[in-house]
C-alpha cells in the first residue's frame, strides 16, 4: 500500500485529489486539516473516513482514508502523522493575497512555520517525495509569461510567504536529500470549490443568489485559469517523477485571460444553464494584485509529462453543473 497524507485535505483542490488518490485500490490517504474553512461532512461525501482519536496514528488497510484534526503549526503532531508515509502532499496555507496584507504574522506562521514542520517531518521520518503548492505569487509583478528562471519579487506578505516555501523545499533537498517538488498552481477552479474565495467560485454563487459581480480595478487584469483535474494530475506525476527533487514547476494553462474576459464567457456559460447573468460593478483596484498573470509551462511538459487538458469553456461548465447540482449558496458576509 502507498500511504500519503495530505495536509489542508478537507480543502478544494485537497478532496479533488483524495477523489483521485480512493481511485487506486492500493493507497491510503491521511488527511490533516484545521477545518477551518473546509468540513467533515464535505470529506465524507468524498469517501468515508474514520477520524483518529489522539495518540492513534497507526495505518490501516480496513479505513482508507483518515481524518486528524490540527493545526500545521503544531511541529509534534507533524511528526506523529507524517510517520509511515511514502508521500507528503502540502496544501494547507493561509490563501490570497488580502488576508496576508491585513495579517502578515499569521500568514507567515501558516505557511511559512507550517511548511517547515512537515519539511521536518518529511527529514526525520525518511520520507521519499514532498509536493508543496505554491503560486505564480512569488514572482510578483513583472511582464509575463512567468517561469521558473525569472528572479522573484513578490507584491504581497502572501508571495514572500510562498516563496519562503519554495526556499525551504530547495534547501532540504541539498541539505538533507528530501526529495522536495514545487507547483506554482495557476488561479484553479472547478467542482468541490465550496468555499474558495477566488472568482470563478465567487462569481457562481453571486449568480445564483442574484447578486451583481464586484471586479477590482478595470477588470482588465489577466490571469491563467486551470481546472482542478489539471492541477490533480500535476500533483500525481510530481509525487511519482525521477530525477525532479528540489525543483519548481509553473503548474498552469499558458493562456492570458483577463477578468472582465473570465466573466463574459461566464455568463454566457450560466446563461446556457438557465442563470441569468449578473451585473457588474466595479471598486478600488486591491493592494497587492498583480496586474498581468499566466504561464510558460514547458518545463512541466518535458520534466513531468504533465500538460493541461480541459479548455476554459468546458470547465467553467462543469464548475457551473456542479454548483447547480449541489448547492444554491447564499453569499458569505
Amino acid at each position: 500500500m502507498t500511504r500519503w497524507l495530505v495536509t489542508g485535505g478537507c480543502g478544494f483542490i485537497g478532496r479533488n485529489l483524495i477523489s483521485c488518490l480512493l481511485a487506486r485500490p492500493d493507497t491510503l490517504v491521511r488527511v490533516v486539516d484545521d477545518l477551518s474553512v473546509g468540513r467533515r461532512e464535505e470529506l465524507a461525501a468524498i469517501h468515508a473516513f474514520g477520524e483518529h482519536p489522539t495518540g492513534d496514528f497507526a495505518w490501516r488497510s480496513d479505513r482508507r482514508l483518515g481524518l486528524v484534526i490540527g493545526d500545521i503549526c503544531d511541529e509534534a503532531l507533524a511528526r506523529r502523522v507524517a510517520d509511515g508515509a511514502d508521500v507528503v502532499v502540502h496544501l494547507a496555507a493561509n490563501t490570497g493575497v488580502a488576508p496576508s496584507v491585513a495579517d502578515p504574522r499569521r500568514d507567515c506562521l501558516n505557511n511559512v512555520v507550517g511548511t517547515l514542520n512537515y519539511l521536518e517531518a518529511c527529514r526525520h521520518g525518511g520520507i521519499r517525495r514532498f509536493v508543496f503548492a505554491s503560486s505564480g505569487a512569488p514572482i510578483g509583478d513583472c511582464e509575463p509569461p512567468l517561469h521558473e528562471e525569472l528572479p522573484a519579487h513578490p507584491v504581497s506578505p502572501y508571495g514572500a510567504s510562498k516563496l519562503a516555501g519554495e526556499a525551504y523545499c530547495s534547501a532540504f533537498k541539498h541539505s538533507y536529500g528530501v526529495d522536495t517538488v514545487a507547483l506554482r498552481f495557476g488561479n484553479c477552479y472547478g467542482p468541490l470549490s465550496t468555499h474558495k474565495s477566488s472568482i470563478v467560485a465567487k462569481f457562481i454563487r453571486e449568480a445564483l443568489a442574484g447578486a451583481p459581480w464586484e471586479i477590482f480595478g478595470g477588470g482588465e487584469q489577466t490571469r491563467d485559469f486551470i481546472f482542478v483535474g489539471d492541477v490533480v494530475d500535476a500533483i500525481l506525476l510530481a509525487a511519482a517523477a525521477e530525477g525532479v527533487g528540489g525543483e519548481v514547476f509553473q503548474i498552469a494553462t499558458n493562456t492570458e485571460t483577463t477578468v472582465l474576459e473570465l466573466a463574459d464567457r461566464l455568463a454566457k456559460v450560466l446563461s446556457l444553464r438557465g442563470v441569468a447573468p449578473a451585473a457588474i460593478r466595479h471598486a478600488a483596484p486591491r493592494i497587492g494584485d498583480v496586474k498581468r498573470n499566466y504561464s510558460d509551462t514547458s518545463k512541466a511538459r518535458t520534466r513531468l509529462g504533465w500538460s493541461p487538458r480541459v479548455t476554459l469553456e468546458d470547465g467553467l461548465d462543469r464548475t457551473a453543473v456542479w454548483f447547480l447540482e449541489n448547492q444554491r449558496p447564499r453569499i458569505p458576509r
